[in-house]
Protein backbone atom coordinates (compact mmCIF):
# COMPACT_ATOMS: atom_id res chain seq x y z
CA UNK A 1 0.00 0.00 0.00
CA UNK A 2 1.25 3.65 -0.36
CA UNK A 3 2.03 5.17 2.91
CA UNK A 4 -0.74 7.14 4.07
CA UNK A 5 -2.26 7.00 0.63
CA UNK A 6 -5.54 3.97 0.93
CA UNK A 7 -7.96 6.13 -1.56
CA UNK A 8 -4.60 6.55 -4.02
CA UNK A 9 -3.65 2.33 -3.48
CA UNK A 10 -7.19 1.55 -4.56
CA UNK A 11 -6.79 4.30 -7.75
CA UNK A 12 -3.57 2.11 -9.13
CA UNK A 13 -4.84 -0.89 -8.45
CA UNK A 14 -7.84 -0.55 -10.51
CA UNK A 15 -6.23 1.12 -13.42
CA UNK A 16 -3.49 -1.46 -13.14
CA UNK A 17 -6.71 -4.11 -13.18
CA UNK A 18 -8.14 -2.23 -16.14
CA UNK A 19 -4.56 -1.78 -18.40
CA UNK A 20 -4.01 -5.83 -18.11
CA UNK A 21 -7.35 -6.27 -19.51
CA UNK A 22 -7.43 -4.33 -22.23
CA UNK A 23 -3.71 -5.35 -22.86
CA UNK A 24 -4.20 -8.87 -22.76
CA UNK A 25 -7.13 -8.90 -25.68
CA UNK A 26 -5.14 -6.33 -27.17
CA UNK A 27 -2.81 -6.69 -30.72
CA UNK A 28 0.52 -4.91 -29.43
CA UNK A 29 1.96 -4.51 -33.21
CA UNK A 30 -1.69 -2.34 -34.00
CA UNK A 31 -1.27 -0.13 -30.76
CA UNK A 32 2.16 0.45 -31.95
CA UNK A 33 1.14 1.28 -35.62
CA UNK A 34 -1.06 3.35 -34.13
CA UNK A 35 1.15 5.61 -31.58
CA UNK A 36 3.50 6.17 -34.81
CA UNK A 37 0.79 7.37 -37.06
CA UNK A 38 -0.10 10.00 -34.49
CA UNK A 39 1.80 13.29 -34.29
CA UNK A 40 1.48 14.64 -30.71
CA UNK A 41 1.16 18.47 -29.98
CA UNK A 42 3.11 20.62 -27.97
CA UNK A 43 1.03 20.15 -24.61
CA UNK A 44 3.79 22.22 -22.26
CA UNK A 45 3.68 25.32 -25.22
CA UNK A 46 -0.14 25.66 -24.84
CA UNK A 47 0.49 26.43 -21.67
CA UNK A 48 3.31 29.11 -21.45
CA UNK A 49 0.47 30.88 -23.56
CA UNK A 50 0.00 35.13 -21.85
CA UNK A 51 -1.76 35.01 -18.96
CA UNK A 52 -3.48 31.90 -16.99
CA UNK A 53 -3.83 28.80 -19.30
CA UNK A 54 -6.96 26.71 -18.50
CA UNK A 55 -7.06 23.24 -18.70
CA UNK A 56 -10.52 22.10 -19.12
CA UNK A 57 -10.95 18.31 -17.59
CA UNK A 58 -14.11 15.89 -18.49
CA UNK A 59 -15.57 13.54 -16.07
CA UNK A 60 -18.18 11.00 -15.34
CA UNK A 61 -17.84 10.70 -11.45
CA UNK A 62 -15.12 11.36 -8.39
CA UNK A 63 -14.72 9.22 -5.50
CA UNK A 64 -15.60 11.70 -3.55
CA UNK A 65 -18.66 13.71 -5.03
CA UNK A 66 -20.00 10.85 -7.23
CA UNK A 67 -21.58 11.54 -10.48
CA UNK A 68 -21.31 14.81 -12.23
CA UNK A 69 -22.61 14.24 -15.79
CA UNK A 70 -25.72 12.36 -16.29
CA UNK A 71 -25.46 12.27 -20.19
CA UNK A 72 -21.72 12.34 -20.16
CA UNK A 73 -20.54 13.29 -23.98
CA UNK A 74 -16.20 13.38 -23.81
CA UNK A 75 -16.78 14.81 -27.96
CA UNK A 76 -19.37 17.26 -27.45
CA UNK A 77 -17.22 18.58 -24.27
CA UNK A 78 -14.50 18.62 -26.04
CA UNK A 79 -15.55 20.76 -29.00
CA UNK A 80 -17.38 23.09 -26.36
CA UNK A 81 -14.17 23.46 -24.28
CA UNK A 82 -12.52 24.27 -27.18
CA UNK A 83 -14.57 26.64 -28.50
CA UNK A 84 -14.39 28.78 -25.40
CA UNK A 85 -11.00 29.16 -25.35
CA UNK A 86 -9.40 26.57 -23.11
CA UNK A 87 -5.56 26.04 -23.89
CA UNK A 88 -5.61 21.98 -23.31
CA UNK A 89 -7.90 19.67 -22.33
CA UNK A 90 -8.23 16.60 -20.05
CA UNK A 91 -10.24 13.49 -19.94
CA UNK A 92 -10.25 10.74 -17.69
CA UNK A 93 -9.67 7.60 -18.94
CA UNK A 94 -9.95 5.31 -15.80
CA UNK A 95 -12.71 3.52 -15.46
CA UNK A 96 -13.75 1.90 -12.10
CA UNK A 97 -13.93 4.82 -9.66
CA UNK A 98 -14.33 7.88 -12.24
CA UNK A 99 -16.30 6.09 -15.42
CA UNK A 100 -13.97 7.05 -17.80
CA UNK A 101 -12.93 4.61 -20.93
CA UNK A 102 -9.88 4.87 -23.09
CA UNK A 103 -12.67 5.57 -25.94
CA UNK A 104 -13.57 8.65 -24.38
CA UNK A 105 -10.10 9.91 -25.16
CA UNK A 106 -10.58 8.63 -28.39
CA UNK A 107 -13.96 10.81 -28.98
CA UNK A 108 -12.60 13.85 -27.15
CA UNK A 109 -9.82 13.59 -29.91
CA UNK A 110 -11.86 13.71 -33.24
CA UNK A 111 -13.81 16.65 -31.98
CA UNK A 112 -10.89 18.43 -30.87
CA UNK A 113 -7.39 19.50 -32.15
CA UNK A 114 -6.33 20.85 -28.39
CA UNK A 115 -3.29 19.33 -26.79
CA UNK A 116 -4.61 16.94 -24.69
CA UNK A 117 -3.68 14.98 -21.25
CA UNK A 118 -4.35 11.42 -20.87
CA UNK A 119 -6.12 11.72 -16.92
CA UNK A 120 -5.31 8.18 -15.31
CA UNK A 121 -3.49 6.52 -12.46
CA UNK A 122 -0.18 5.51 -15.20
CA UNK A 123 2.75 3.35 -13.34
CA UNK A 124 3.54 1.12 -16.46
CA UNK A 125 5.30 2.23 -19.70
CA UNK A 126 2.27 0.72 -21.95
CA UNK A 127 0.07 3.12 -20.68
CA UNK A 128 1.86 6.05 -21.67
CA UNK A 129 2.02 3.58 -25.26
CA UNK A 130 -1.58 3.56 -25.53
CA UNK A 131 -1.98 7.06 -24.55
CA UNK A 132 -0.09 8.54 -27.87
CA UNK A 133 -2.15 5.62 -29.77
CA UNK A 134 -4.77 7.19 -28.34
CA UNK A 135 -4.21 11.04 -29.29
CA UNK A 136 -2.95 12.06 -26.17
CA UNK A 137 0.04 14.40 -25.72
CA UNK A 138 0.14 14.67 -22.11
CA UNK A 139 0.12 12.03 -19.63
CA UNK A 140 -0.38 12.29 -15.53
CA UNK A 141 2.47 10.98 -13.39
CA UNK A 142 1.89 11.28 -9.59
CA UNK A 143 4.81 11.33 -7.59
CA UNK A 144 2.92 9.57 -4.09
CA UNK A 145 1.96 6.68 -6.81
CA UNK A 146 4.89 5.76 -8.56
CA UNK A 147 8.25 6.93 -6.31
CA UNK A 148 10.18 4.39 -7.58
CA UNK A 149 9.33 4.08 -11.74
CA UNK A 150 8.83 8.06 -12.01
CA UNK A 151 12.50 8.39 -14.11
CA UNK A 152 11.85 5.22 -16.16
CA UNK A 153 8.26 6.58 -16.66
CA UNK A 154 9.26 10.04 -17.74
CA UNK A 155 11.73 8.56 -19.84
CA UNK A 156 8.55 6.41 -21.45
CA UNK A 157 6.95 10.15 -22.04
CA UNK A 158 9.71 11.71 -23.67
CA UNK A 159 10.24 8.81 -26.18
CA UNK A 160 7.06 8.58 -27.18
CA UNK A 161 6.76 12.54 -27.33
CA UNK A 162 4.34 13.64 -25.09
CA UNK A 163 4.63 15.78 -21.71
CA UNK A 164 4.65 14.48 -18.31
CA UNK A 165 2.43 16.72 -15.97
CA UNK A 166 4.06 15.62 -12.70
CA UNK A 167 1.59 16.02 -9.38
CA UNK A 168 3.29 16.65 -5.97
CA UNK A 169 1.40 17.33 -3.05
CA UNK A 170 3.95 18.73 -0.59
CA UNK A 171 7.67 20.07 -0.80
CA UNK A 172 9.18 16.77 -0.02
CA UNK A 173 7.25 15.55 -3.48
CA UNK A 174 8.40 18.72 -5.29
CA UNK A 175 11.73 17.72 -4.79
CA UNK A 176 11.71 14.62 -5.89
CA UNK A 177 10.57 15.66 -9.00
CA UNK A 178 12.55 17.80 -9.77
CA UNK A 179 15.63 15.88 -9.13
CA UNK A 180 13.77 13.30 -11.57
CA UNK A 181 13.48 15.94 -14.24
CA UNK A 182 10.35 16.81 -14.46
CA UNK A 183 9.37 19.77 -16.76
CA UNK A 184 5.57 20.22 -16.02
CA UNK A 185 4.84 20.38 -12.30
CA UNK A 186 1.00 19.76 -11.44
CA UNK A 187 0.56 20.74 -7.76
CA UNK A 188 -2.75 19.22 -6.28
CA UNK A 189 -4.16 20.92 -3.78
CA UNK A 190 -6.81 18.05 -2.62
CA UNK A 191 -5.20 15.89 0.00
CA UNK A 192 -6.25 12.34 -0.88
CA UNK A 193 -6.34 11.21 2.34
CA UNK A 194 -9.31 13.25 3.72
CA UNK A 195 -10.57 15.22 0.76
CA UNK A 196 -9.50 18.70 2.25
CA UNK A 197 -8.41 21.19 -0.15
CA UNK A 198 -5.73 23.88 0.65
CA UNK A 199 -5.13 26.60 -2.26
CA UNK A 200 -2.49 27.94 -0.45
CA UNK A 201 -0.06 25.06 -1.44
CA UNK A 202 0.26 26.27 -4.76
CA UNK A 203 1.60 29.48 -3.05
CA UNK A 204 3.79 27.68 -0.88
CA UNK A 205 5.52 25.23 -3.33
CA UNK A 206 5.73 27.91 -6.39
CA UNK A 207 9.30 29.24 -4.92
CA UNK A 208 10.60 25.69 -4.56
CA UNK A 209 9.98 24.90 -8.24
CA UNK A 210 12.82 27.00 -11.12
CA UNK A 211 11.05 29.77 -13.00
CA UNK A 212 11.41 27.46 -16.31
CA UNK A 213 9.43 25.03 -15.19
CA UNK A 214 5.72 24.75 -16.04
CA UNK A 215 3.58 25.11 -13.19
CA UNK A 216 0.06 23.68 -12.84
CA UNK A 217 -2.55 24.28 -10.27
CA UNK A 218 -4.67 21.62 -9.71
CA UNK A 219 -8.12 21.39 -8.01
CA UNK A 220 -10.13 23.35 -5.74
CA UNK A 221 -10.95 26.30 -8.08
CA UNK A 222 -14.40 27.75 -8.11
CA UNK A 223 -14.19 30.75 -9.62
CA UNK A 224 -12.59 33.52 -11.31
CA UNK A 225 -11.30 34.71 -7.95
CA UNK A 226 -9.42 31.37 -7.52
CA UNK A 227 -7.89 31.75 -10.57
CA UNK A 228 -6.65 35.19 -10.21
CA UNK A 229 -5.01 33.39 -6.83
CA UNK A 230 -2.92 30.87 -8.80
CA UNK A 231 -1.70 33.76 -11.48
CA UNK A 232 -0.47 36.01 -9.30
CA UNK A 233 0.91 32.99 -6.81
CA UNK A 234 2.78 32.33 -10.15
CA UNK A 235 0.67 29.23 -11.42
CA UNK A 236 1.12 28.97 -15.47
CA UNK A 237 -1.90 26.81 -16.14
CA UNK A 238 -5.16 25.79 -13.89
CA UNK A 239 -6.83 22.45 -14.46
CA UNK A 240 -10.39 22.51 -13.49
CA UNK A 241 -13.08 19.71 -13.83
CA UNK A 242 -15.50 19.54 -11.44
CA UNK A 243 -16.58 23.30 -11.41
CA UNK A 244 -16.88 22.77 -15.31
CA UNK A 245 -19.19 19.49 -14.98
CA UNK A 246 -21.03 21.37 -12.63
CA UNK A 247 -22.12 24.44 -14.04
CA UNK A 248 -24.74 25.32 -16.19
CA UNK A 249 -22.34 27.23 -18.76
CA UNK A 250 -19.08 25.49 -19.05
CA UNK A 251 -18.30 27.85 -21.94
CA UNK A 252 -18.95 31.05 -19.82
CA UNK A 253 -17.02 29.37 -17.11
CA UNK A 254 -13.82 28.75 -19.05
CA UNK A 255 -13.71 31.97 -20.62
CA UNK A 256 -14.35 33.49 -17.22
CA UNK A 257 -11.18 31.91 -15.89
CA UNK A 258 -8.86 32.69 -18.65
CA UNK A 259 -9.44 36.00 -18.14
CA UNK A 260 -8.35 36.46 -14.39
Amino acid sequence: MIAGQPLLTRLVAESLSEMVRRRASANEGELEARAAGYSPKDFMAALRRPGLAVIAEMKKRTPSIGRLAKNYRPERLAMAYSKAGASALSVLTQQASFGGSVEHLRNARESSDLPMLRKDFIVDPYQVLEARALGADAVLLIVAALPERLRELLTAAREQGLAALVEVHDARETEFALEAGAELIGVNHRDLSNFDVDLALTERLRPLIPGEVVVVAESGIRGRDDARRMRDAGADAILVGELLMRSADPAACIRELASA
